[in-house]
């Protein structure tokens, strides 16, 4: 009888035939580049955070499945050209992995995650990194960065010690947001906006909320309130447009009790 592990690696083995047999077979599979996969990868994740956030789990198993897919085609078309294979990816994160973690592979002790992390770091700039923020891509969206950055630079001591001291932070800046508000100084408060974000998003990893997701949460709830207005005045009739600033927020609020 075949145990579990057994009916996994069958299953990658499956998936890898029917890449081969695609990547020959197949003209649109046969025309594919990297940077054509490129925006399709970058799509199936925004899918599969869709399907987290709404804990759709039969979803994010498809999509699971779609990225699995997309990270096999990339290895089927470096191998084409002897870049890279399957298997040197698989061996390469687990080296990584085994490198990372010397608390389970090797003699170092840890207490809790943030030593983890820090042990992370510290590899990495052993192992010839650039520097502690390298790592972080430069396409990422600029909420999720300015996470990462913060995450990165702790890893290595750089960090406030109290959040009680990030709060304060945040209220500074806010007040210097306000200065150049009130002195209508659009290029300045653009910046002090930008050190408010910064600063939130400090204030949200200390409270260990990640702000993408709180962001992602808030703004589905909106999308669902506003919809809700948008039935009532079709209910009534009339475009949303016709009702005034009283009716809708009169239905605000009644959303609040359906989409709290």
């Amino acid at each position: 009888m075949k145990t579990s592990r057994q009916k996994q690696l069958e299953a990658f083995g499956r998936l890898l035939d029917i890449i081969d047999d695609l990547r020959e077979k197949c003209p649109w599979d046969r025309k594919q580049t990297m940077q054509t996969l490129r925006p399709l990868t970058i799509e199936e994740l925004y899918e599969l955070t869709d399907a987290i956030l709404e804990e759709d789990y039969q979803e994010v198993k498809k999509e699971l499945g779609d990225i699995l897919l997309h990270i096999v085609f990339y290895a089927k078309i470096a191998s084409e050209t002897q870049l890279f294979d399957i298997e040197q990816v698989i061996d390469a994160i687990c080296e990584k992995l085994i490198e990372r973690h010397p608390h389970i592979y090797g003699n170092i002790s840890v207490d809790n995650e943030e030593q983890v992390k820090q042990n992370w770091e510290k590899i990495k700039l052993q192992k010839g990194s650039k520097g502690v923020l390298s790592g972080v891509p430069k396409s990422l969206p600029s909420l999720v960065k300015a996470y990462r950055i913060q995450e990165k630079v702790a890893g290595v001591g750089f960090d406030w010690q109290y959040k009680e001291e990030v709060w304060e932070k945040f209220k500074e800046e806010v007040a210097e947001l306000e200065k150049e508000v009130q002195q209508n100084n659009h290029a300045l408060a653009e910046k002090e906006m930008g050190d408010v974000f910064f600063s939130l998003v400090n204030y949200a990893r200390f409270l260990k909320i990640n702000p993408e997701n709180a962001l992602s949460l808030t703004n589905e709830k909106f999308i669902q309130r506003f919809q809700y207005l948008e039935s009532k005045a079709k209910e009534q009739g009339i475009e949303i447009t016709e009702l005034s600033l009283q009716e809708m927020n009169h239905l605000w609020e009644a959303s609040k009790q359906y989409f709290p």
